[in-house]
């Protein structure tokens, strides 16, 4: 059975959000952060790796959580489209 720590904290993701636009605001450090928040500055990376925007046109930005995302449908899309030929051609 596994333990989980007693001191593990939850963050909304709306919180989150918050801390990765200040980061990305360029007014304030991980270490600032760190003090002013108490989150380990590793959490900070992760959470800046995966809710900053990365912009994919000149209108649209997506997070690398949402570019992960889209990129595991599009994989479920391309199995069930060979299925669909499989099928088609045993049929």
């Amino acid at each position: 059975m596994f333990n989980i720590a007693k001191n593990q904290r939850h963050y909304t993701p709306e919180f989150k959000q918050q801390i990765v636009d200040l980061y990305n605001a360029g007014e304030t450090s991980y270490p600032q952060l760190e003090r002013e928040y108490g989150i380990n500055q590793s959490t900070l990376s992760r959470w800046v790796k995966q809710l900053s925007p990365i912009k994919v046109s000149e209108e649209e930005t997506v997070t690398l959580k949402e570019f992960k995302a889209l990129q595991k449908e599009m994989q479920r899309l391309k199995i069930e489209n060979e299925i669909k030929k499989a099928t088609a051609i045993f049929a």
